[in-house]
């Protein structure tokens, strides 16, 4: 949890590096500072005692109930260790009279494994279809699509919103163990709902309030032909990448706008014009991937509410459910398939953002990732169980039960007794059959 809180502020702090002027060599200090979490992690994994159910499986029994009851806080953990241990030997018994298959073939052809396999690689799935990473990688260009103008000042707000995720995410660590991981899931993802939901009413207000084209220059062979010279908003005139907007920022807003070509890989000025020089006079501006707005505040408090809001719960839990919903024999394999899916739906969204902002529009972006959103809060409603508490046998017990079917889920915590068949001596040393009551 400290790596993903940590992850997008340092990402950020890489952004923050390049304004310092002593920083002659910028991406060495970039790459250097994506140590520090690294180092703090490794000196945590030095005091972290081994599971009590590795140390069980390797013969080292006392170790293990010295680790169990320093993670209880009492001395009475006979019941959970014979527990353990008695199910450590199942597993083995069962893993042994397993047919050498690969584990994730057995996993499929086992329906709890199947079951509990489809809410881990759910849940990483819907952390990232909820656009996290997008909000992480493209936080300066979020904001400056929403009309900042200093690029500086983007960079800036952006450091701001990683900070947010940062120290959320340690509100996570105290609320898991006090409400539960599927209260704090589901509520998670429905409060980053919402601010999906707020960051696309404000692109929409954005493009609705989009100043208009109010100049027309003359239009001149580099004006490819006089295609930007048809759009008639600041908004239309930014979805085509070969544009850009000059206007007059005067007091009272954004006046005189003429929509100018431009280059794509040289949007600095228009090809020709009023702005086809990157040094302006007075108050003529050039804007390539923004249009001035009053609206712009609006992504920033959506950005820190969408990340206020997922750093305690969308953010660790679906790591800590996967690392409590697989029995030991399918543990790791079931935790590599589910972040398998989670980094190939961060690779998905990451690299279709840009192009969506484009194709869809940028509010219609954010409509699909609280639309998706959305349907992985009914997903995960309906499916996630609560795993706050229970044992490695209870959890699985909780997808023993069809999803479909009716019934109570199994439970381990019931002891059962087995009578059977003695065969002995009576006192006298005559044979005799004791048979057990009904």
């Amino acid at each position: 949890m400290l790596q993903m809180g940590g992850d997008g502020t340092l990402f950020h702090v890489f952004d923050v590096v390049k304004w310092f002027p002593w920083c002659s060599r910028k991406s060495r200090y970039m790459l250097g500072l994506a140590g520090i979490p690294s180092v703090i992690q490794f000196v945590g994994f030095l005091f972290m005692p081994e599971s009590p159910r590795w140390l069980i499986t390797k013969l080292r029994e006392e170790e293990a109930r010295h680790v169990l009851q320093t993670i209880r806080g009492h001395i009475d953990v006979d019941d959970e260790f014979d527990s353990i241990k008695k199910s450590c030997i199942e597993d083995e018994m069962e893993l042994q009279g397993r047919a050498h298959k690969p584990i994730i073939i057995q996993m499929l052809q086992t329906p709890a494994m199947r079951r509990a396999l489809c809410v881990g690689c759910g849940l990483q799935m819907i952390q990232q279809f909820v656009g996290i990473n997008t909000v992480m990688y493209y936080s300066a260009t979020i904001i400056k699509m929403s009309g900042v103008k200093d690029p500086s000042m983007a960079i800036w707000l952006s450091a701001v919103t990683a900070f947010v995720n940062f120290l959320f995410t340690f509100i996570g660590l105290y609320l898991v163990e006090k409400i539960g991981r599927r209260p704090l899931t589901l509520a998670s993802l429905i409060g980053a709902v919402v601010s999906l939901v707020w960051l696309a009413i404000g692109f929409q207000l954005v493009a609705l309030y989009s100043p208009p084209v109010s100049y027309q220059g003359p239009v001149t062979g580099s004006n490819l032909s006089g295609t930007c010279s048809t759009y008639s908003t600041c908004n239309q005139c930014m979805v085509d990448l070969n544009c850009g907007y000059c206007y007059m920022d005067t007091s009272l807003g954004p006046a005189n706008g003429s929509c100018l070509s431009t280059s794509f890989n040289n949007p600095l000025q228009a090809f020709s014009g009023r702005c086809n020089k990157t040094s302006l006079p007075g108050e003529l501006t050039w804007a390539y991937d923004y249009c001035p707005t009053d609206y712009a505040w609006m992504a920033m408090v959506g950005l820190v509410l969408y990340l206020i809001f997922f750093a305690p719960g969308m953010g660790p839990m679906p790591w800590t459910i996967n690392s409590e919903i697989y029995p030991l024999w399918a543990r790791s394999t079931g935790t590599s398939v589910a972040t398998f899916c989670n980094w190939m739906c961060n690779l998905l969204v990451s690299m279709t953002f840009l192009t969506m902002t484009e194709t869809f529009t940028k509010y219609g972006t954010f409509w699909l990732y609280a639309g998706l959103g959305a349907l992985g809060f009914f997903f995960l409603l309906i499916l996630l169980p609560e795993t706050k508490g229970k044992s490695l046998e209870e959890v699985e017990g909780l997808f023993a039960r069809p999803w479909c079917g009716g019934g109570k889920p199994m439970s381990y915590t019931e002891k059962s007794i087995q009578y059977v068949h003695i065969r002995g001596l009576n006192r006298d040393g005559r044979e005799s059959d004791l048979d057990s009551p009904e």
